[in-house]
């Protein structure tokens, strides 16, 4: 791949929980201001990966050790050392001494091509720096709510209850689930393909190719309304926009610049993409850029120059 790539990506939240932290609600900053870490957009794209029969490395995965002599068995995650071996076939990774056979391996992970990775494993310290590189993605509305659903369940608890010792509960125990009223998140993200010329001329890979941002561009599309989890239905792709730009250029963080409006009484949201001013001052460096969005409930403010828009459902120009 010869150009760089710079763009965002948004996500619509409706009555769910993009992006959840240890207490269980959407996670933010200090201020307040919601935000969807890097990791959660990156991990509805693995399965997705995953799903379509390609190699990941850095997504969770699990086995069961069984103890025949106490005649019993543990679900636990397996380790990366045993996810390695799974996923390359490979019988022991401690007898592997050769790191050019772990680095293309590592590099035929459709993950590791894009993301990079850390992998610290004994006899091993590798780490890749990811040719694409996505920022932390903002909630852009402003009067997002948590809301939390108090949950019933069907069952009561057998554990003791902190008043009454010896009495086990005699109600079903209450669960609860929480949820944003409504956020959109935009993250910005840079795609630079030079950074594995160094792996290229060590033989371990051919580099970031046009393939792989093809792989990359359609998982961004589609795969958080595909990843349709408790916490995660209600949450969808409503914004990608892809810059191709010249080597030599440089954009700042594009999701800084993108303001939301909310559509009232049936009126559509808006969506003002107010770094197109920027875009269009530097038109002799732009191969090409393209804007996918939800035409069915946002309107778009900023227009770009020579960019083509596109359904993000459907695919088709609009």
């Amino acid at each position: 791949m010869k150009n760089k790539v710079y763009g965002v990506l948004g996500i619509k939240s409706i009555m769910a929980n993009w992006n959840a932290d240890f207490s269980g609600h959407p996670k933010s900053i200090s201020t307040g201001e919601v935000f969807g870490s890097d990791k959660a957009l990156k991990y509805p794209m693995k399965k997705m990966w995953e799903n379509q029969n390609e190699k990941v490395l850095y997504v969770k995965s699990y086995k069961i050790d069984v103890d025949k002599k106490k005649n019993e068995s543990t679900l636990r995650p397996k380790s990366l050392k045993e996810r390695y071996e799974e996923l390359f076939e490979v019988e022991n990774l401690k007898n592997e001494k050769q790191q050019d056979v772990i680095l293309r391996n590592l590099f035929n992970a459709i993950d590791v091509k894009n993301f990079g990775a850390t992998f610290a494993e004994e006899g091993s310290n590798i780490s890749i720096t990811g040719a694409v590189q996505i920022g932390q993605g903002f909630n852009k509305y402003e009067d997002t709510t948590t809301e939390e659903q108090q949950i019933l369940s069907p069952f009561r608890s057998d554990n003791k209850e902190q008043k009454g010792k010896g009495e086990e509960a005699k109600s079903s125990t209450l669960g609860s689930k929480i949820v944003s009223s409504e956020a959109h998140y935009v993250y910005p993200f840079a795609i630079t393909p030079f950074v594995y010329n160094e792996y290229v001329g060590l033989g371990v890979t051919e580099g970031y190719t046009e393939e792989d941002y093809e792989k990359f561009k359609a998982a961004s599309l589609v795969a958080a309304t595909s990843f349709n989890t408790n916490s995660k239905l209600g949450c969808e792709n409503e914004l990608a926009v892809f810059i191709k730009v010249e080597k030599s250029t440089y954009l700042p963080d594009l999701a800084q610049f993108v303001t939301f409006v909310k559509g009232y009484e049936g009126e559509k949201n808006t969506l003002n993409l107010e770094f197109s001013e920027l875009l269009n001052e530097i038109q002799e460096k732009i191969v090409n850029i393209e804007v996918y969005f939800n035409p069915y409930t946002t309107n778009l403010e900023g227009k770009i120059e020579g960019a083509k828009y596109y359904n993000i459902f459907t695919l088709k120009e609009v």
